[in-house]
């Protein structure tokens, strides 16, 4: 049948498509596979994952390749809506009979978006960045917007075009003038058009007048193809990104131009994209909230960035340099002296990643890194601020001039802007590319242990109130990636801190008790409690040193000279307590997906699990939590005769969040060795367990341990309705942000009366009361979520960091 032959078509080309980058034998684009058998980029990568059933089929390598065919497709889509909207509000759509032929629309968006092409492909080699591909965009825009007549453009493009021409820099020197002197004459007066295009996208004029001079005139003036209107032949400029296109044996982005169907996002399998609405009637904009399109909703967190920083400086501030002198020692200098050193070896770091193609944009890393030191010392003072009310201490000598808390303040504040400048931090599936800056690229740049880097996440967020929420979950996501697998690479300070608890506790490995899992994740401890931690005592009051303890210079208490135990690590016990919360909470995920018809099992799986994060904790060394999970899982189910496969639980592990095949795919089964995580579950983790897994057939299993408990977060950015629980059909919906908010922070005042109240209701209401008693309830609705699959059949891991923290810091959230 036709459908049949369709599909073993199909069927080849993927399988063509896997040999070919395994073998490094690609002599076809990514482009010409999808239009020999005739199927879209987003079909073709979710007909690849059905593919992969068998964790043996793929390889890391075309995963990785695909991630990164991913990013540049989405990128481009992105880009390419941004483009033609935006044109649509330049262009007239019909300008006056004597515009020649030549600046017809269709021709018109073809010039332009292959100069933008082949001005992306030679400038920028990080061809994934959002940011600097729109603002390399704009430039294009510019160009060519100044080189078209008044009467083809819309307001307000026209009157900055006629107020360029009026100086007559732009248009009079057209003809018989080479380009240098056309362009070097229009950098001293023409930034109007520029600035009504960073004005009308909320993009910062700085950032893209330097990519426009560094980047986009030294490529305008590599191409010396322009006829005598100084427009570039079209085309020149194809052949040339023909032959970039080839060599990349990538997308063939022209194809965007003809609506060309292996382009087309699919609703359901491809790019999560949202894409904005065209409006048919203008006055419709007033009622209409549009949903953020990824050029826009990057362009907005710039922006909410910038407003958090506007009043910020380069330098420590007066309140920081009072806190400085009250230091025992001074650490003013040496905080100086860290800045400037970390700073030039980031813009090193950053050249070397990025390759030379990139180096153009190098002030605009240097402002990122400055705007990553503003955070530093704004955070610091704040951190400061909560201590000194906190101990009732001015002298913090000891944490100052504590070397390893600021590069992880430091690195934790450039994290933040680098994610917010999307430096691929849409990215959810953790491969990673050759030029990938994202998380954990600014660990290896600073030489900090990822340990030491997760102290300060949680005490960062608290002091900076201002943090967007994506931001928040940038930073949670970096905390996860920490407890899961970075803080257990050997040579990690965890695996001492473990040790010295042993040798403490003088017994069994035991770096925290299982007593205290259903506890509340309680405590105040802050950035400085953990990174003097183990020095100081974790039965401190939180309030500030007894009466009676003498201050050390740091504001501590004196430690009593009779004790000779070493004392227990803050730090140690803290990140157990998390690592434990995030491996249950993961563990209840996966197990509703496989398992909800043996809810028996599950306190079973979870004991296994957390005896060996407990008490065989070397298997973690080099590894993965989810890796122990799967293999709990599975030698539980082995055990008690229940049939679930390895293939099973990867091709359901593959599908939840900011999961990574690699992870099952490639195991550490001895040094320098991996195999997959059926080899590791038989040669490693049976081999260490198997006594303990015999257990749990026998009539008498070992005491379970208890679920730890779960934590409201007092961070709660809700994304959908959240349902009120009591089997009422109540939803609350979190407020919805406006498309624009070039002039503020957004707040329900921005808001059309029409779209703050909404209200769908499926019963006519008589009186009042049912009113009330809908607020009676939804007012009451701070419960424990449920450890029941009735919400959803695949509940979704929470995302969101869980402080628990009770009292006066229950407001802070």
């Amino acid at each position: 049948s036709k459908a049949y032959n369709k599909k073993k078509k199909e069927t080849w080309g993927v399988c063509i498509f896997i040999v070919a980058i395994d073998l490094d034998e690609m002599t076809f684009t990514f482009t010409e596979l999808l239009k020999s058998i005739n199927i879209s980029v987003c079909t073709f990568f979710q007909f690849l994952k059905e593919v992969d059933v068998n964790m043996d089929t793929v390889s890391t390598k075309v995963d990785s390749t695909v991630s990164r065919l991913k990013k540049k497709y989405d990128v481009l889509l992105a880009l390419y809506h941004k483009f033609e909207r935006t044109c649509g509000l330049i262009y007239l759509e019909q300008p006056s009979s004597e515009i020649s032929a030549e600046l017809s629309s269709v021709l018109v968006l073809k010039n332009y978006w292959i100069t933008f092409l082949l001005a992306k492909g030679k400038v920028l080699q990080v061809e994934d960045d959002l940011v600097i591909s729109f603002q390399l965009l704009l430039c294009v825009l510019d160009y060519f917007i100044k080189l078209s007549p008044p009467a083809m453009l819309k307001e307000p493009y026209k009157s900055a075009v006629t107020a360029v021409t009026v100086n007559g820099s732009a248009r009079t020197p057209r003809r018989g003038q080479n380009r240098s002197t056309r362009t070097s004459k229009q950098i001293d007066t023409d930034t109007k058009v520029i600035e009504v295009l960073c004005k009308e996208h909320d993009c910062n004029l700085d950032e893209v007048k330097n990519v426009y001079f560094t980047s986009f005139i030294p490529f305008l003036n590599s191409l010396g193809v322009v006829a005598s209107n100084g427009l570039p032949e079209v085309e020149v400029l194809s052949k040339q990104y023909d032959e970039l296109y080839r060599n990349n044996k990538d997308i063939d982005a022209r194809l965007f131009l003809d609506h060309d169907e292996t382009l087309q996002p699919d609703v359901i399998a491809g790019s999560q994209l949202e894409r904005t609405p065209i409006k048919s009637n203008p006055d419709e904009e007033l009622n209409l909230i549009l949903p953020q399109t990824p050029v826009r909703a990057a362009m907005n967190n710039i922006q909410q960035l910038m407003m958090i920083l506007n009043s910020a400086t380069d330098k420590p501030s007066d309140t920081l340099i009072v806190y400085f002198n009250n230091c025992t020692v001074n650490p003013k200098d040496s905080i100086l002296r860290r800045v400037e050193t970390l700073g030039h070896i980031f813009k090193k770091k950053f050249a070397e990643a990025v390759g030379q193609g990139c180096a153009e944009i190098g002030s605009q890393v240097t402002s990122r890194y400055k705007l990553g030191v503003r955070l530093y010392y704004r955070v610091m003072e704040s951190m400061l601020k909560s201590e000194e009310e906190r101990l009732s201490v001015q002298n913090f000598s000891k944490l100052l001039n504590d070397n390893i808390f600021h590069t992880s303040l430091l690195a934790c504040a450039v994290e933040v802007v680098m994610a917010t400048y999307g430096r691929n931090a849409s990215q959810s599936d953790g491969t990673s590319a050759e030029t990938d800056l994202s998380f954990p690229w600014i660990l290896s740049v600073f030489d900090l242990k990822a340990f030491d880097f997760y102290k300060v996440i949680e005490s960062f967020i608290k002091a900076e109130p201002s943090l967007t929420r994506e931001m928040i979950k940038h930073l949670e996501r970096c905390e996860h990636r920490i407890m899961e697998s970075l803080a257990w690479q050997s040579g990690s300070p965890l695996f001492d801190l473990i040790k010295q608890s042993k040798e403490r506790e003088g017994q069994a490995d035991q770096p925290e008790p299982t007593s205290s899992l259903n506890l509340p994740l309680q405590h105040n401890h802050t950035a400085a409690d953990l990174y003097l931690s183990p020095v100081r005592s974790p039965k401190k009051k939180a309030s500030g040193p007894s009466p009676s303890a003498t201050p050390t210079p740091d504001g501590q208490p004196a430690p009593n000279p009779q004790t000779q135990k070493p004392q227990k690590s803050t730090s140690l016990s803290l990140f157990y307590k998390k690592v434990y919360l995030l491996a249950y909470l993961r563990l209840r995920t996966l197990f509703y997906r496989l398992l909800s018809e043996h809810p028996d099992l599950e306190p079973l799986i979870w004991t296994l699990f957390q005896h060996t994060l407990q008490n065989e904790y070397e298997l973690m060394r080099d590894r993965h939590l989810d890796q122990i999970m799967m293999c709990s899982m599975y030698g539980i189910c082995k055990v008690k005769n229940v049939d679930l496969r390895f293939k099973i639980i990867v091709s359901a592990y593959k599908e939840l969040l900011n999961t990574n095949q690699e992870t099952f795919k490639r195991v550490l089964i001895r040094e320098e060795q991996y195999d997959s995580i059926i080899v590791f579950y038989n040669l490693v983790f049976m081999q260490k367990l198997k006594t303990n897994i015999l257990q749990y057939a026998s009539n008498r299993p070992p005491t379970l341990s208890p679920i730890p408990h779960i934590p409201r977060s007092p961070y709660q950015f809700s994304n959908s309705p959240r349902r009120v629980p009591a089997g009422n059909n109540i939803y609350i919906s979190p407020l919805k942000s406006p498309y624009k908010f070039s002039d503020g922070f957004q707040s329900p005042t921005k808001m059309t009366p029409r779209s703050r109240i909404l209200v769908s209701i499926g019963e006519s209401f008589g009186t009042s009361e049912k009113f009330q008693k809908i607020n009676q309830m939804v007012g009451s609705s701070d419960c424990q979520l449920k450890r029941s699959a009735e919400v959803s059949p695949a509940p979704k891991p929470l995302k969101r960091l869980r402080f628990d923290i009770e009292g006066q810091d229950e407001a802070d959230g």
